[in-house]
């Protein structure tokens, strides 16, 4: 057991050496940087459609989507119109590290970068022992979830600076309490921004976009 509590913090600190690197070059560039976690399903890739359509003829945003196995997502945030995305594929691992992102960001010209948003795979418990450089983590999860996620998962809401409570449409279809969730959230981090809404019918997206254009870091 000894020795694998080292293996792990000679990894860690190593990726803590490189995601100060990206960091340090983020902020020489002035480029604002999000990391989007969250569980399968519960949003990601459809709030970045949303936000990339809405926002990117007004800021330049850059795009690393990672994922397991696929681009898929990448695919889609192309669609949408992000103009500059790269994929990161993960072959299985079960969250990007700062290694990976520094290796997209060799082929991304940050002159012509804003913003960068960082989309990571699809889960509440690896991700959030690994620092990718970025100004700040955005955690989203949906009403489908049930309202004791950030209760299940603390380490990630207490790391992410940013709460978004997604698929408010469903609500009437769920067991879920939202002041419940916004309690349980509150209770592992009170410093919580946090944002309701629904990806599929816009409702609280224009509070999300009205942030993002000057995000509190």
């Amino acid at each position: 057991m000894a020795a694998k509590i080292k293996i792990e913090k000679k990894i860690l600190s190593e990726n803590d050496k490189i995601a100060a690197a990206i960091r340090e070059r983020l902020h020489q560039n002035n480029i604002v940087s999000l990391n989007f976690v969250s569980s399968p399903g519960s949003g990601k890739t459809s709030l970045l459609e949303k936000t990339i359509g809405y926002l990117g003829k007004d800021i330049k945003i850059g795009l690393i989507a990672g994922d397991v196995q696929t681009e898929n997502d990448a695919n889609r945030l192309k669609a949408a119109g992000g103009e500059i995305v790269r994929p990161v594929v993960t072959g299985g691992a079960c969250h990007l590290d700062a290694r990976m992102i520094s290796k997209a960001l060799e082929n991304l010209d940050l002159e012509k970068i804003q913003m960068l948003f960082i989309e990571n795979v699809g889960n509440l418990v690896c991700p959030s022992s690994y620092d990718l450089g970025e100004d700040m983590k955005v955690v989203l999860m949906s009403v489908t979830e049930g309202d004791d996620k950030p209760l299940k998962y603390p380490a990630m809401f207490r790391r992410s600076s940013v709460m978004i409570i997604n698929k408010l449409d469903l609500l009437p279809h769920c067991d879920f309490n939202m002041e419940t969730a916004r309690q349980n959230a509150l209770k592992i981090n009170g410093k919580f921004k946090i944002f309701e809404m629904s990806c599929r019918t816009g409702d609280g997206l224009d509070e999300w976009y009205s942030w993002v254009k000057n995000p509190k870091i």
